[in-house]
């Protein structure tokens, strides 16, 4: 059986294009597979847990060799509850507005709060990292008001793709796809952009 996390980074709940796509896409996999689990985690209403100083304390005291404190300790059993929801996935779609030419402040809370040596990713003094949540999946699933790839830098830019593609590497997920309706305001005919990002998401559904 397959477990799939729906990562959800839009603040905006129904009105959400990219949520939309992600639930075209998972919605193809249901239609072929009614077994599927899917787990939604909607960023915005999850009350993440803060990694701050305590936590970020914690994290030294791992790499360091170091006794966690009590309050270290707490932060960091908040921390691996976040994780263990992650890891439990086999499969994984991620919708992200893109805010600011980048991913929205708690899509980043949450990849700093799961993203933990020991979890996520080892280190090696001679080869370096190595991602550990191997023999995984993710379809991400992008949305852009203005800008689209291949435009001049007066219509904005796009550093969350490869920060998210860049990160899926880091902690071993190697097998990835990709969805987007980009632009969503600076285009004639947005519901035909849309309607097109939504075949996408179905023909890979299909071949899932």
């Amino acid at each position: 059986m397959t477990n799939l996390l729906h990562i959800n980074a839009s603040a905006r709940g129904d009105l959400s294009q990219s949520r939309a796509l992600a639930r075209t896409f998972i919605d193809g996999l249901l239609a072929r597979d009614p077994e599927l689990t899917v787990d939604t985690l909607d960023l915005f209403e999850a009350n993440l847990p803060e990694f701050g100083t305590h936590a970020a304390e914690a994290k030294l005291a791992l790499f360091t060799g170091k006794e966690q404190t009590p309050e270290q300790v707490a932060a960091w059993e908040r921390a691996r509850a976040v994780f263990d929801r992650f890891a439990a996935a086999d499969l994984y779609v991620v919708n992200i507005p893109i805010w600011n030419a980048s991913v929205p402040y708690v899509f980043k809370q949450w990849v700093d709060i799961v993203t933990q040596p020991g979890w996520a990713f080892a280190f090696d003094s001679q080869s370096g990292y190595s991602g550990l949540l191997t023999d995984k999946r993710a379809v991400t699933v992008y949305t852009s008001g203005v800008h689209r790839p291949g435009v001049p830098v007066e219509f904005g830019s796009d550093f969350a793709t490869p920060f998210v593609a860049d990160w899926l590497n880091f902690v071993g997920i190697k097998d990835t796809a990709e969805i987007r309706f980009a632009p969503t305001v600076l285009t004639e005919d947005a519901a035909a952009g849309f309607a097109s990002a939504q075949e996408r998401a179905r023909e890979l559904a299909a071949g899932y």
